[in-house]
């Protein structure tokens, strides 16, 4: 948490209703974002206090947290603006350990599966929607000669020559259009070669001091997860008729997208509830937010043919052990750095040389700075 008040930060009283808050965040969003002359860091705190604010759960947790220090006087804190010698007590912060930076983890990749049964220098295939192939195109061809040998084997009365030839014509007609097709899927996949190149990664991890969490993943995502032949990383993606940077990472393989947070949290064991509540050491998590599920469901709408899920990466915020566990059925589970690279990587897997060229750019399309 951070040295400010959130209610100051977004300009709204202490008892403010939902829809003021949200109000005022969206006005305040416009211009703070990066793109319109704000800084990363001073955005990252204004999404910071509307999280918090807009979560009741959370927003208790900040009000008792920020309470007035009693030897000031007692104020009641629905008091807005505080009289004159009000005393506001610094927020607390939540088991801080100063000069703390987690370690970039390493996976011992010896105990992952995946990563001995994939071709990690297997050629790419583009594939796209509509596309025929090559394999149609050929059938169509044999289908061609398989008629054409029986005119010259064979004489034929004049009907059945008649209906012989207008399936000979009708085969020719369907290899000519294929043939067509397939000339027009290699153009556009050498065009699409030539756009982008051997590139995997897209977007630039935050680069702030806060986003260690960010940093530390996309070194994971390439480390790892691009062993996977038709894997492409994005960083810094916004959600339909968004500008925000509203996900931090999505990982695209195939016709499958995971979509990733990053969150520096406290040591501890997490786990999800039986209604996907997030616990730590078997209690409610309050320590931070996730907006994961809302991305899924908003990048699921997006792409509706595609499998989308999430997962959340955690980093300790302090020296200690953290582990995760999850429910099988979970589309957003908490995970530890090797857990994520072992099952998602499992799960991309599916079609680990595919590069969906469509759902490629419809993903590319919601990169806040592609570069």
């Amino acid at each position: 948490m951070h040295d400010v008040d959130y209610y100051e930060l977004l300009g709204v009283r202490q008892d403010a209703t939902p829809s003021e808050i949200k109000s005022a965040y969206r006005a305040l969003a416009r211009s703070m974002h990066p793109d319109t002359g704000g800084t990363a860091g001073t955005f990252r705190l204004l999404r910071d206090a509307y999280e918090t604010l807009n979560d009741p759960a959370r927003r208790a947790e900040y009000d008792r947290a920020t309470a007035p220090d009693e030897r000031a006087g007692s104020v009641t804190t629905t008091m807005w603006p505080p009289p004159r010698g009000f005393a506001r007590r610094r927020p607390r912060r939540f088991g801080e350990e100063p000069g703390f930076v987690p370690s970039a983890p390493r996976v011992d990749v010896t105990s992952v599966p995946w990563w001995h049964e994939v071709d990690a220098i297997a050629r790419v295939h583009y594939a796209h929607p509509g596309s025929p192939g090559h394999a149609p195109t050929v059938v169509a061809a044999g289908a061609v000669l398989l008629l054409v040998l029986p005119l010259l084997l064979f004489d034929f009365p004049l009907p059945l020559l008649l209906v012989w030839l207008s399936l000979l014509a009708g085969a020719l007609a369907a290899a000519v259009l294929l043939g067509r097709r397939h000339l027009a899927t290699l153009h556009t996949v050498r065009a699409f070669r030539s756009e982008f190149g051997g590139r995997t990664v897209f977007g630039r991890p935050g680069s702030d001091d806060d986003q260690i969490g960010e940093r530390l993943t996309a070194d994971l995502l390439s480390r790892y997860l691009t062993r996977l032949p038709g894997v492409r990383i994005f960083h810094g993606l916004a959600w339909p008729d968004s500008v925000f940077a509203d996900i931090d990472h999505a990982v695209l393989c195939g016709r499958r997208l995971v979509l990733v947070e990053s969150k520096l949290w406290l040591p501890g064991h997490y786990s999800t509830g039986e209604d996907g509540e997030l616990l730590r050491n078997g209690r409610r998590f309050l320590g931070g937010g996730s907006r994961l599920r809302e991305s899924v469901a908003e990048i699921q709408a997006l792409l509706p043919g595609v499998e989308v899920r999430g997962a959340l990466v955690l980093y300790p915020s302090r020296s200690g052990e953290l582990s995760a566990e999850s429910e099988p059925e979970d589309d957003v589970p908490p995970m530890t750095p090797e857990q994520f690279v072992g099952e998602i990587g499992e799960w991309l897997s599916v079609e680990p040389s595919t590069v969906d060229r469509n759902v490629f750019r419809i993903v590319l399309g919601q990169v806040i700075q592609p570069g």
